[in-house]
């Protein structure tokens, strides 16, 4: 048989049939190429026997693998996540659904399903010891809790004003905590606090331009304020200053910045 001018590219395949019952089905690399003008085939078991010549495409053979199974482009990927095509934060359905899918199209290749499992396997595991283990998420909790309704009507009565009166506001607390800290007496630091009070109507009065909502926000401020002080004092802050009123002092001085704080941003 001759063959002339005869080329084979990596997508093709041809068979030449046999004759005889004892012929031989031979196959050969996908990437062939025959260019002879005259010449014969021989036969590779003696000329005897006519033998079937089989050349079929590579293209079935992910990666080179011999046995004509896809190979699973990420076996060697080591992130577990990134090797089933899947984010960290997707649920127990997605990762399933994802080892399934793959599972189903690179079934015949053993080591390519190992490597599945595997990574299926440790995010499972993951998951299972993360809601054992559960991390608390800071930023999280601070937005849940800045972003609830309570918090937002809060808010919501408080505004910035000019960094002129920011510093103005400060400054007067600031000389009334000294004021209490330096010269403390037996009685108390009453003179300092009944100061803060009046600072405190004078400033709302200046912001809101309102008599009677200046005295209202500050009587409310100032009972709230010195509650809320004498509260954490009691349960929560240890007292800063030892000796002569130092629980008073302290009180006193939490009061200040809570007053500082009403004065200046609420509305």
């Amino acid at each position: 048989m001759t063959l002339s001018g005869l080329t084979l590219g990596p997508s093709k395949c041809f068979l030449i049939p046999a004759r005889g019952a004892n012929s031989l089905s031979v196959e050969f690399p996908a990437l062939i190429s025959i260019a002879r003008r005259k010449g014969k085939f021989r036969s590779l078991h003696g000329g005897s026997r006519h033998q079937a010549l089989v050349i079929r495409s590579a293209m079935d053979a992910s990666y080179g693998d011999p046995t004509g199974s896809t190979i699973f482009p990420r076996i060697n990927v080591r992130d577990p996540y990134k090797r089933l095509g899947i984010s960290k934060e997707a649920s127990e359905d997605e990762i399933q659904a994802a080892r399934n899918f793959l599972v189903q199209k690179y079934a015949g290749h053993k080591p390519s399903l190992d490597a599945i499992e595997s990574a299926h396997d440790k995010i499972i595991m993951q998951k299972f010891y993360e809601r054992k283990n559960p991390k608390i998420d800071v930023k999280k909790k601070v937005r849940e809790v800045t972003q609830s309704r309570a918090v937002q009507a809060v808010m919501s009565r408080f505004q910035t004003p000019s960094s002129k009166f920011i510093i103005k506001t400060a400054t007067a607390f600031l000389v009334l905590g000294l004021l209490t800290v330096l010269f403390p007496t037996e009685e108390g630091p009453t003179l300092q606090v009944a100061i803060s009070l009046i600072a405190t109507v004078y400033f709302i009065h200046d912001r809101l331009k309102s008599k009677l909502r200046a005295f209202l926000y500050g009587a409310g401020a100032f009972i709230l304020s010195w509650l809320l002080g004498t509260f954490l004092m009691v349960s929560i802050i240890p007292p800063l200053f030892k000796g002569l009123r130092g629980f008073e002092v302290t009180t006193s001085l939490i009061t200040y910045v809570l007053l500082w704080v009403s004065s200046t941003y609420l509305k």
